[in-house]
């Protein structure tokens, strides 16, 4: 199997760096660091490496300095599970999941996985099921089912669920076949720009301005990770979207926030307005769905030539399944992640990864990318689309190996986080949070901003500092 180095090396080549900059880079730890058959670890210490040497190359662009890169892997994993050790005011995490979330068996004998933690998700699977939306009603009305018909349905009728598959079965879908093609990250030049200059600033990404369109776990990890390095972050939401607020505290560290009512045309105008003096445009809606409002990436090009836009998907933007909607504990169950979990620990039936970390390495991948295009944009000009999703990491965490006897590692406790943890404020309340586990030696990674209730801030740009 290849060494973690190995892996960021792959990973850094693939996206046009420079071999010689992975000189500069100290990987330390080992594996096993949690209980799974996967090397969720490996890819944990790789993808934050990658996301912390390209904004080392990025200073190193603006000032002419080189820096190191140190990534230990207990933090990587610790931080690739940042929301389970957030404390607010001293307090844990509320309960994760929807009553009628999870797993249940179909009447031809499969599983499928529920994911309801949004009302009209849920909604969605009691119109398929015509039942209330409590766990014995739900489990009756599946038995009526079988598992590929139900998840079509489902999906027909805007609800994320999916049925568990083995790895060859999943394979053998022409959706997974057209999959097989893409790397990990994409980065394709969309259009012509003049190169932009570098604003002034004493940090990789001081006055690069973010428009954040995402949601959930892996594009807000993104914004996070490009916040941490001193880019200005503004997430947009609306004011009617539905939101998990542990995820908000826990992503929101160093952003800012403001609502935009997208349905409407003043609000379009709003976020048009913002886009033509953004630097990097990242968004988590299924592939298409922003062209029908006007910012697919070609547009963004044509509102603020020289973007860098980057795209979320949930199982990619090719093949028959690029329009579904998906989280990462539905990808772990369609793409065989947890059927292979639960035979490696013995299970019968599903078992999921001890971190969404489908999730969380593509939110570092996914900044990744946008790092290195940017780089690329200031030295080439032109426009830029970085292309990441759930199921191409998941390809790519497959593809790392397994690790045996991985079931023997003990979990990392709370108070075994401890030295990884670091107090701040916030608009919640006082945080207990996971600090960056990426460092640089001459900009270290810090977060300027708390993370502050959706909606705090007025939707624009802050002054940028002058040269």
């Amino acid at each position: 199997m290849q060494t973690p180095r190995e892996i960021l090396a792959d990973l850094w080549s693939a996206a046009g760096g420079d071999h010689a900059a992975l000189d500069a880079v100290t990987l330390t730890g080992a594996e096993p660091q949690l209980p799974s058959s996967f090397r969720v670890a490996a890819a944990a210490q790789a993808s934050i490496a990658a996301a912390g040497l390209a904004a080392a190359q990025v200073w190193k662009l603006r000032s002419g300095q080189s820096q190191d890169v140190a990534v230990d892997m207990r933090h990587a994993v610790v931080e690739c599970r940042s929301e389970r050790y957030l404390r607010v005011d001293g307090k844990p995490p509320p309960p994760a999941w929807d009553a009628i979330a999870g797993i249940y068996k179909t009447g031809d004998q499969r599983f499928v996985r529920l994911h309801t933690n949004f009302a009209h998700h849920r909604a969605a699977v009691c119109k398929v099921l015509d039942c209330e939306p409590a766990r014995e009603a739900v489990q009756a009305a599946l038995m009526q089912w079988d598992g590929e018909a139900f998840e079509t349905a489902a999906y027909r009728e805007g609800g994320v669920v999916a049925m568990m598959r083995s790895y060859d079965q999943w394979s053998e879908l022409p959706h997974a076949r057209a999959l097989a093609a893409l790397p990990p990250v994409s980065i394709e030049k969309i259009g012509e720009a003049a190169p932009r200059p570098w604003p002034a600033g004493d940090r990789p990404l001081a006055g690069v301005r973010v428009l954040d369109l995402s949601r959930v776990i892996a594009g807000p990890v993104a914004g996070r990770t490009l916040a941490v390095h001193g880019a200005d972050v503004l997430l947009i939401s609306g004011p009617g979207l539905p939101a998990i607020p542990w995820l908000t505290i826990d992503t929101g560290r160093g952003k800012l926030t403001a609502f935009i009512d997208l349905k409407c045309e003043q609000g379009r105008g709003s976020l048009r307005d913002l886009l033509a003096s953004a630097d990097i445009f990242t968004q988590g809606y299924r592939p298409r769905a922003l062209e029908t409002l006007g910012f697919a990436p070609q547009d963004a090009a044509q509102i603020s030539p020289g973007i860098i836009s980057v795209s979320l998907s949930a199982y990619g933007h090719v093949g028959p399944w690029s329009e579904r909607r998906g989280f990462d504990s539905l990808v772990q169950t369609a793409t065989g992640f947890n059927h292979a979990e639960g035979q490696a620990a013995g299970v019968d039936g599903p078992k999921e990864m001890p971190a969404q970390m489908l999730d969380h390495a593509t939110g570092y991948l996914m900044a990744f990318g946008a790092m290195m295009a940017k780089a690329r944009q200031s030295r080439e000009g032109g426009s830029w689309h970085v292309r990441v999703s759930l199921a191409q990491t998941g390809r790519w965490l497959w593809h790392l190996g397994r690790v045996a006897d991985g079931f023997n590692t003990a979990d990392i406790k709370a108070d075994a986080a401890s030295p990884f943890m670091q107090e701040m404020p916030s608009g919640f309340g006082p945080l207990w949070a996971v600090s960056h586990s990426a460092v640089l030696s001459k900009t270290p990674a810090s977060w300027a901003r708390p993370a502050m209730p959706l909606g705090s801030h007025a939707p624009q740009w802050p002054v940028r500092q002058r040269s």
